[in-house]
């Protein structure tokens, strides 16, 4: 069988514009043995825990690049470290959402919508002020996450559960002890 070359090109088709095939805040039919109730829930909960998080690893990124001081080293690697590791939940967050059907909240704008975590300044803080900002947003995102795990596993969404517990929680409560030790105020030199 011979195609036609008038049908081939190497030229790319830009511009194109397509219609929207599945809203936000929608779910379709996965055969999951999950009720479409409790996989609603699930990514309404999931992309919440997912718009904070996109967040926090933007806070990461810009205290990395902002830290200052004495112990600059030290924490400049340390919350590059975490930021690497909040970017590897936001995709596994985001994986989830879409395993459920629902759709991923993936854009900055959007995010910047549904984030419960407040803005930051635009300039340069103290470095205390710096890790008590990363230290709130933790707070708030394990508090939700507490929140939500604890009701998907109600509902029977044993997957979901897993992630929130043992990704998102576990790896907040690490990065948030790792911070608050930062934060002490004891002496570097002598006792």
């Amino acid at each position: 069988m011979t195609i036609s070359s008038s049908h081939l090109s190497s030229q790319p088709r830009l511009h194109q514009k397509g219609e929207i095939i599945q809203e936000f805040g929608t779910v379709k039919q996965f055969p999951l043995a999950l009720s479409y109730e409790t996989r609603m829930y699930s990514c309404q909960r999931l992309n919440q825990v997912l718009a904070d998080t996109q967040i926090l690893y933007g806070l990461y990124k810009k205290h990395h690049w902002l830290m200052r001081g004495a112990t600059f080293y030290q924490l400049h690697l340390v919350l590059d470290k975490h930021a690497g590791e909040q970017l590897g939940l936001v995709d596994a967050l985001a994986e989830r959402v879409q395993t459920l059907g629902g759709v991923a909240v993936g854009d900055p704008r959007h995010v910047a919508e549904i984030t419960s975590i407040p803005r930051p300044p635009d300039g340069v803080e103290e470095v205390p002020a710096m890790l008590s900002r990363l230290l709130a947003a933790h707070e708030t995102i394990l508090t939700e996450t507490h929140e939500a795990a604890a009701r998907v596993a109600e509902l029977g969404d044993d997957g979901t559960n897993d992630l929130l517990v043992s990704q998102v929680i576990r790896t907040g409560e690490l990065q948030a002890w790792f911070l608050a030790e930062h934060l002490v105020d004891t002496p570097l030199v002598r006792a």
